[in-house]
């Protein structure tokens, strides 16, 4: 009895490994799929991406079926079959069609059923042997390896190299301590690989993400600041979904164009590559590239940042304090002025400046918002807006200056009167922290991003909601195209998405590999700008998404803002410095 007992075990284990050799294979059939793809011709990769659904419907039955047309297949055919060791070694012109991609899958499929097949037979065999020679062994006994360890063997394995390849310091560096939590920790000798950060930040995963970072929002629950051990491996591969259609970098640059990463989703659901029309990259108010300008060495992590309309002055909010700096003139650059804020060891989350550039608006991790008067002899603090949310993640001003928005760690988004220095009204609706905001060129609706995976949009005037769009992601940032028509959506998840305003259309762009942290419109309408965790600025056609250009920092990206003029682009980011980009047309 024992024996049988101790051979149906066997058995069960045995099946269990197939079962993950198995799901290791589809997944990296799924990785040579994306790669493929994107090289051949569109008609060919519409045909393809119609197969592959095809495949997700194959009965049990028929994929029998079809794997024993294989091996019988293989079986007439004495010649080995070559096989290329990775698809990214497979020159273009072999993928001439999807008849070819399908064979490969095929070919694969078959030559690998086959190998584990005969693998399964000796191994059979093997068991058999050392069951007659050890009739009594316990059933007890643990086996040579386990489920889980074939699965961290084969998918570990591959997510630590593309994470490491990704973040090029240890997580105890200041740039994988800024990368999404409420409060960041950017002193490594004290609290090394243990960034704090308060449960549910803005860009925080409050699921499954990060290494800390003060883009990072703080729970509408809570503001005790909590230890959070470093789960960045988890969640680089959080949405493996996701990833799939995700191209790896070394690809962008292949003669002929990048690989897809453009997606129209239609309203069924239904995800067509972008074909982008001629004219995407080139035209008047179109950017070619972007020049790095100055380099703006703040001190601590830079959590916001913005742009006077004159462009003479920049303001970057760390630990603290905002530091005001003059780049109206090349050479080494100092901070003009400090503006000490919140207190001493608490983030600054957004700045803004009134149109005028006579007054700067500041939240972060306080209660308080802070207005400072910029016209003075020295900046001082002329008025300070307090309610009952213990912070604030993102900031709005009205076209016409006389109202604030701000998203609060509740939820709330609170209204302020800024000649009366009140609280004129709160919009309810979010059941999470709210991490951005954007506010429509005419100043007659708002839109809202929120920790709890929804955008929504408020009726300003008759101050109620209008509409709520659901994802399976948390809402890092969003952006509201000055003419109109469409909304930028920043995701946990890495993707942007752009939304219709009032159609089911919309846009699905995969060029981020990690969380998206900021985004912003050019004054024009025509481009747009996101930055991420994968220390990316990338610039984008609206609202296709075609890759205008892309700039790699060192660090974490937390924080974006682009000029009135379209003229330059600042950014804050994870290594204590901000950056200011000129846009050369």
């Amino acid at each position: 009895m024992q024996r049988h007992y101790v051979m149906y075990y066997e058995m069960s284990y045995g099946l269990n490994i197939e079962m993950h050799k198995q799901a290791e294979i589809v997944k990296r059939l799924s990785a040579i799929c994306a790669q493929i793809i994107p090289f051949l011709t569109q008609e060919h990769q519409q045909q393809v991406l119609q197969a592959v659904e095809r495949a997700k419907q194959v009965t049990m039955g028929e994929l029998n079926s079809i794997v024993g047309q294989q091996l019988q297949h293989l079986s007439h055919h004495a010649s080995p079959i070559p096989l290329t060791p990775h698809p990214s070694s497979m020159p273009p012109s072999s993928l001439s069609g999807a008849s070819g991609t399908s064979g490969l899958l095929a070919l694969s499929g078959a030559v690998m059923a086959q190998s584990q097949l005969a693998a399964k037979e000796d191994r059979v065999a093997q068991d058999g042997d050392n069951r007659e020679r050890t009739p009594s062994r316990s059933v007890s006994a643990s086996p040579p390896e386990s489920p889980q360890d074939e699965e961290q063997t084969g998918g570990t394995d591959l997510k630590r190299k593309r994470e490491e390849k990704d973040l090029p310091g240890h997580y105890d560096s200041d740039e994988d301590k800024s990368d999404y939590n409420l409060v960041v920790d950017e002193d490594p000798p004290s609290e090394p690989g243990s960034p704090s950060r308060t449960p549910s930040s803005r860009l925080p995963p409050s699921r499954r993400e990060m290494p800390e970072s003060p883009a990072s929002i703080a729970s509408s629950r809570s503001t005790t600041p909590l230890k959070l051990k470093d789960q960045s491996l988890v969640a680089f591969e959080s949405h493996p979904h996701l990833r799939a259609s995700t191209i790896s970098s070394s690809l962008s640059t292949i003669p002929g164009g990048k690989p897809a990463y453009s997606f129209h989703v239609s309203a069924d659901g239904q995800m067509q590559p972008v074909p982008f029309p001629p004219d995407a990259l080139i035209g008047s108010g179109i950017p070619r590239h972007a020049r790095q300008l100055h380099t703006l060495t703040h001190g601590e992590v830079v959590c916001a940042v913005t742009i006077s309309n004159s462009t003479q002055h920049v303001y970057t909010g760390g630990k603290g304090c905002v530091k005001v700096w003059d780049v109206g003139q090349p050479g080494t650059k100092t901070a003009v002025a400090q503006l000490d804020c919140l207190n001493r060891d608490n983030y600054i989350r957004s700045c803004k400046l009134l149109p005028d550039g006579r007054s700067l608006i500041v939240g972060g991790e306080a209660s308080t918002l802070s207005i400072w008067d910029l016209a003075a002899p020295t900046p001082r603090i002329k008025a300070e807006l307090t309610s009952s949310a213990p912070a604030c993640y993102a900031l709005a001003i009205s076209p016409d200056a006389k109202v604030c928005f701000s998203c609060c760690s509740d939820g709330n988004i609170v209204v302020w009167d800024l000649q009366n220095q009140t609280m004129v009204r709160q919009f309810q609706g979010h059941t999470d922290g709210a991490s951005c905001i954007d506010i429509s060129n005419y100043g007659t609706k708002l839109w809202t991003g929120g920790l709890d995976n929804t955008v929504r949009c408020w009726d300003l005037r008759e101050g109620r909601q209008l509409q709520q769009h659901d994802f399976s992601s948390q809402i890092f940032s969003l952006g509201y195209c000055p003419t109109g028509e469409w909304l930028a959506v920043g995701m946990e998840s890495s993707n942007v998405e752009i939304l219709h305003v009032t159609k089911p259309d919309k846009y699905q762009l995969h060029l981020h590999e990690s969380c998206v942290l900021s985004l912003k419109f050019a004054s024009c309408g025509k481009w747009f700008v996101s930055t991420g965790k994968d220390n990316l600025l990338n610039a984008w056609r609206t609202p296709y998404g075609a890759s205008i250009f892309q700039s790699k920092e060192s660090s974490s990206v937390l924080s974006c803002d682009i000029s009135v003029n379209d003229k330059f682009i600042v950014t804050g980011s994870g290594d204590k410095k901000a950056t200011v980009y000129e846009v050369v047309y």
